[in-house]
């Protein structure tokens, strides 16, 4: 049995805020930078907060965190960063979909405790990539594990981009074992393939589940280590293509590719389903969504 890892579910649940609050004021430092194009007379783009809470019953406490959600920037025409930590007994679906992924103890005890952040940002410019990332905790009576990743979704795509998006991932990934970065990879491309169009939602990042080396303080330093890496991974592609000039067939190819974001996040992510069926705050859990789509 697992034990109850209280210090170090307290130590994730403050490390996931502060890169909350990291790339937060990185996003909106970069509205306040220079931009061109029909977008550079909008005010800079602002983070609305909104506090979150889990639903349970009885009315107990359950936890609960943080939404905050940008809209109609100079940059970002649509960003969500969310952090939270949650707690409580799993329903009976998710108990049992954990119970068959052969989580320890899940079929005789639903009780379990969860602490991460998420973003996902869709972009103004079509030939700046859309972007997506999540590191977790989770721990059960009977496993703890790690949980994360990013990926890159671009409409336009650049080889370049792709290229040193990957560089970065692959860097931070090396000093905790050479077969992370392919392993997660390889995961990635699985995970994030959208199988009723045959083809994957972007061009890849890592994607892992179920991390328990059995070394606490070794997967928790190389989730944050994920974490660290979206920043320096996303921001220079930012840079790069923000002030390209576009045309509207250009943003046409970009909303038709939301589509498609749209359908995987509804259909298949884990994240999505776990979100709604435990009693999450559905706006916070549906803030992955884009502003605007349009299907073929």
């Amino acid at each position: 049995m697992a034990e109850s890892f209280e210090a170090e579910k307290g130590r994730a649940s403050a490390w996931f805020r502060a890169l909350r609050d990291e790339i937060v004021a990185a996003f909106e430092a970069l509205e306040d930078s220079q931009v061109s194009g029909p977008f550079a007379d909008l005010p800079p783009g602002r983070f609305e907060v909104t506090e979150t809470r889990r639903a349970s019953d009885g009315g107990a406490d359950a936890g609960g965190g943080l939404m905050s959600v940008m809209r109609g920037g100079r940059v970002f025409e649509k960003i969500g960063v969310n952090v939270s930590t949650v707690f409580g007994t799993l329903g009976a679906r998710a108990q049992a979909a954990m119970a068959a992924r052969g989580v320890p103890g899940m079929a005789e005890d639903p009780r379990f405790w969860a602490s991460g952040v998420s973003l996902v940002a869709h972009m103004q410019n079509p030939h700046t990539p859309a972007v997506h990332m999540n590191t977790r905790m989770f721990w059960t009576p009977g496993a703890w594990w790690f949980g994360g990743g990013s990926d890159l979704n671009p409409c336009i795509e650049y080889p370049e981009d792709t290229a040193d998006f990957h560089r970065v991932l692959e860097a931070r990934c090396a000093p905790h074992g050479a077969d992370l970065y392919p392993r997660f990879k390889a995961w990635a491309d699985e995970y994030f393939f959208v199988p009723h169009r045959g083809r994957a939602r972007g061009v890849g990042g890592i994607f892992y589940d179920d991390l328990n080396s059995g070394d606490w303080e070794a997967d928790f330093a190389f989730t944050q280590d994920v974490g660290r890496a979206f920043l320096p991974a996303f921001m220079p592609l930012v840079e790069r293509r923000r002030n390209l000039a576009w045309d509207e067939a250009e943003k046409e190819a970009q909303l038709v590719h939301r589509g498609l974001y749209a359908e995987y996040n509804l259909v298949y992510d884990r994240g999505t389903k776990f979100g709604l069926e435990t009693g999450h705050d559905a706006n916070a859990v549906l803030m992955s969504l884009p502003p605007v789509a349009k299907w073929i």
